[in-house]
């Protein structure tokens, strides 16, 4: 199974090598059919602690590393990261990054 993609925005990076990312979606309601918004905070591991609160980053699936850190971050402000995975450099590439989401 290909291993997912998220684009998000750092909301956190207090924590050693961890940063905070809020990943917003936005789905149909079923009944009224109107879009709203639905958001999720991920836990990501950042090696170098290089992001700051309010960069645009992209996360991919990993294995766990604690806990709640399941996430690797792949791409800050567009540049892929130096400590990111070969194979997932490769996705990186596949599948361009989607426009930055409208706050």
């Amino acid at each position: 199974m290909p291993r997912r993609v998220l684009t998000g925005r750092v909301t956190s990076d207090k924590m050693d090598k961890t940063i905070t990312v809020l990943v917003d979606r936005r789905v149909m309601h079923p009944l009224y059919k109107k879009f709203i918004r639905r958001s999720k905070k991920y836990a990501a591991h950042d090696e170098g602690n290089i992001c700051k609160i309010g960069d645009l980053v992209r996360i991919i699936e990993c294995p766990p590393i604690s806990k709640r850190k399941t996430w690797m971050l792949l791409e800050r402000n567009g540049q892929i990261v130096g400590d990111a995975p070969a194979d997932a450099v490769a996705i990186a590439e596949a599948h361009p990054a989607p426009p930055a989401p409208v706050a």
